[in-house]
């Protein structure tokens, strides 16, 4: 029997949770036990499809992982960061408070563009002064058809909550966003059992510690149909990933007028006849996001290989 075969007959399991070497897998009938890789390298991400075997009274060994429909991941010129694989679309939670960073922001929508990733902006904290200033640095979000939500979940929990569930329901949606915009308070807004979800198996994963610095799987409903993942914040979004000559393609604004370039190869920083600076200069592209447009083809352009 070919090693594929092998594994086929194992168990499938989900990774809800990881820390170093150690996983969380979820078995078919929702039971989750500490699982290890075989060998040397780890390779597993939250969301993965992985086939198990028992390994004592309530651990387990990863034989495989399954292929991905896709991956979402950062990277820089030192490392990649992997956030989940297999999603079906993306939440990205900003606030009115604190401000928002809109090359945070643009960066993850390129991430999940790359990886096939549908996006959504939620705007949270509506109800604070400001949230004026905040709704007028989406309207080029809002422009280019981008699915958006307002909220105000601690000042109207319920109104929130009526907006977000349908549209979690029956997918797999990751949340996104920087620490302080309430990440936590929409985890606990929609998953009344959370900390049952982690529970002590993942207390004695991490030993009592970086318990924010995991990825980590909740359930929304009792079927176990729409999922939840959460991430912890984090300061840089790294693109090397991305091709640079890629790179306008992925941003959809930009991408409408990039064939009106003269030039097939057109960086659309200095070149006559380019679509996407008279889009600009005719208000069609934001100035901030052409801006951040600029600032990341010059990081991917100087990357180091």
């Amino acid at each position: 029997m070919s090693q594929a075969g092998k594994f086929a007959q194992l168990d499938l399991g989900l990774v809800v949770r990881g820390h170093g070497r150690h996983y969380i897998v979820e078995d078919a009938e929702g039971q989750r036990r500490v699982c290890h890789p075989r060998g040397k390298k780890s390779d597993c991400v939250v969301g993965d499809q992985v086939r198990w075997a028992p390994s004592g009274s309530d651990e387990g060994v990863i034989e495989a992982v399954e292929p991905r429909r896709n991956l979402l991941f950062r990277q820089d010129e030192w490392k990649t960061k992997s956030f989940a694989a297999n999603l079906d679309q993306l939440l990205i939670l900003v606030a009115v408070e604190p401000v928002f960073s809109e090359s945070q922001l643009c960066r993850a929508m390129i991430a999940a563009e790359s990886a096939g990733i549908a996006t959504t902006i939620a705007l949270n904290k509506t109800d604070l002064p400001g949230t004026a200033h905040a709704r007028e640095r989406l309207t080029p979000y809002r422009a280019m058809g981008l699915p958006m939500m307002e909220l105000a979940m601690k000042a109207e929990p319920d109104a929130a909550r009526a907006q977000l569930l349908p549209w979690l329901q029956g997918k797999r949606s990751f949340v996104l966003g920087p620490s302080g915009t309430g990440k936590s308070t929409l985890i606990n807004l929609l998953v009344p059992d959370a900390k049952a979800q982690v529970g002590d198996i993942s207390v004695a994963l991490n030993s009592g510690r970086h318990t924010t610095t995991t990825t980590q799987w909740y359930w929304v409903d009792a079927q176990r149909e729409s999922a939840l993942i959460d991430s912890p914040g984090f300061q840089e979004f790294g693109l090397h990933q991305i091709d640079p000559a890629a790179l306008a393609r992925l941003m959809p604004d930009l991408s409408a007028h990039a064939d009106h370039c003269r030039f097939y190869n057109c960086s659309h920083q200095h070149e006559p006849g380019c679509g996407v600076r008279e889009a600009v200069d005719a208000g069609q592209i934001s100035a901030s996001r052409y801006r951040i447009y600029g600032e990341i083809l010059a990081e991917l352009s100087n990357k180091r290989y």
